[in-house]
Parts: structure tokens; C-alpha cells; sequence
């Protein structure tokens, strides 16, 4: 675990705020009008920081959302993140056109574990340039890299002005893991995000991610986290 006062202030803040740290995520490929639709009424209800969905979705999202502080969020390159870089800044900017405030983007896997870092880098700048002035979030996929390649992977993603990495897609074997958030946090510092998403669904699940230097947290267990953490007061 990171000891940092920086981690601890934001843990504190967490603790009372645990909503403010929460992306209510539903990025089934099966996801229905009507679950969508409960998906963003539920953010109103709880005061989530984000919604995130798949980018053909964002539409519906960002106006069921409208007149709110909750950030619609669409994923592109999602999940395998083998799209053309050309693919990635379309969906990208067809997202932010239709209503989206930030992206989650998933890296160039492929090209990363051929050392083709330039791609890599490319694929991600092109994302954020066209983003802006909204972040952007590089999701890293850590399950399918080894050491070297994680290290590698945030750094890249810091160098090409990302505002976030993210653990997973939450499609893979493993979602999020102490390990994997601790070592992100280390490689990027304080001035960058970390968003820890895939199979984080307890409290105790988030508090876990939190205290190992994750500032956002992606789920679609997010209602019952909350009702977990009110239950928990009492």
C-alpha cells in the first residue's frame, strides 16, 4: 500500500464522499433503453461522479443526465482496443459530439507487446488532442502485460498527456488488483489519475483500490456499494 499524504487526504475526503469517487458503469454489450435509463436515474439518486457507457449510447446518456454535475463517460476501442488509431479518434469525437465529458480509451495491446511504442503513443495522443478539452483515461488492460510492459504502458500513456490510466475493461481475466493500482500509482505520481475498474464490488472492495492510490473507481455494482456503505452508518 502507498503511504502518502496525498492518498490519505483523498481517503479522508473518500470516506464521506464515497459517491464522488464512483463511475456507474454498464457496458454490456446486451445493455436495453430501459436499463440504461435505470442506470442514469440511479447516478441521480446516489450524486455519482460519472456515468460510462459504450459510445452508441452516450447520445441517450448524456441527455438523460442533462442538468446534472454527474460526467456522461463513453468507452472507445472497447474492449480489445485493436481499432485503427483513425477508428478511435472518430468514436472518440462522435462521442463528445453527442454529449460525452470524458473518454476511456483502450490501449493499442497489440502494438505495445510488439514494442511498436510509437503506434501506442500515436493512438493515444491523436485521442487526447481530439478530446480536449475533456480527459481522457487509458485503459491498460494490466492483466494481459507483464511487469516491463505495465511500466511501459503508464508511462506512455502519462507522456502522451492522458489524464488517467485505468486497470482493465473489466471483459479480461482479471479485473482490478492491489498490486497492479499500487505499481500505476508509483510510475505516474500525484499529478495524474488512477482509475481501478473490473470485479470491484463491496466497499470493502473500494476502500481496498482507494488505500492502494486509485482516485476513481469504475463498477456496475455501484448501487449496492452504496446501500453496503449507508447499512454500515447505522
Amino acid at each position: 500500500m502507498i503511504k502518502n499524504s496525498l492518498i490519505d487526504n483523498e481517503f479522508m475526503f473518500f470516506k464521506d464522499n464515497i459517491a464522488k469517487f464512483i463511475d456507474h458503469t454498464l457496458l454490456k454489450i446486451d445493455a436495453t433503453l430501459q436499463e440504461l435509463k435505470q442506470l442514469c436515474n440511479e447516478a441521480k439518486q446516489w450524486n455519482f461522479l460519472g456515468v460510462c457507457v459504450n459510445s452508441s449510447n452516450i447520445l441517450l446518456v448524456s441527455k438523460e443526465l442533462y442538468g446534472t454535475q454527474i460526467i456522461p463517460i463513453a468507452v472507445v476501442g472497447f474492449p480489445l482496443g485493436a481499432s485503427s488509431t483513425l477508428s478511435k479518434v472518430v468514436e472518440a469525437k462522435n462521442a463528445i459530439n453527442d454529449g460525452a465529458k470524458e473518454i476511456d480509451m483502450v490501449i493499442n495491446i497489440g502494438a505495445l507487446k510488439s514494442k511498436n511504442y510509437t503506434t501506442v503513443m500515436t493512438d493515444i495522443c491523436r485521442v487526447v488532442k481530439i478530446a480536449q478539452p475533456y480527459q481522457v483515461k487509458v485503459i491498460l488492460e494490466m492483466s494481459q502485460l507483464n511487469y516491463k510492459e505495465k511500466i511501459i504502458a503508464c508511462a506512455i500513456s502519462k507522456a502522451s498527456g492522458a489524464s488517467f490510466i485505468k486497470t482493465s475493461t473489466g471483459f479480461n481475466v482479471s479485473g482490478a488488483t492491489i498490486e497492479d493500482v499500487s505499481l500505476m500509482r508509483m510510475i505516474v505520481g500525484y499529478d495524474m489519475g488512477v482509475k481501478a475498474s473490473g470485479g470491484i464490488k463491496t466497499k470493502n472492495d473500494l476502500i481496498t483500490m482507494i488505500k492502494a492510490g486509485a482516485n476513481r473507481i469504475g463498477t456496475s455494482k455501484s448501487s449496492l456499494i452504496m446501500l453496503e456503505n449507508n447499512d454500515s452508518k447505522y
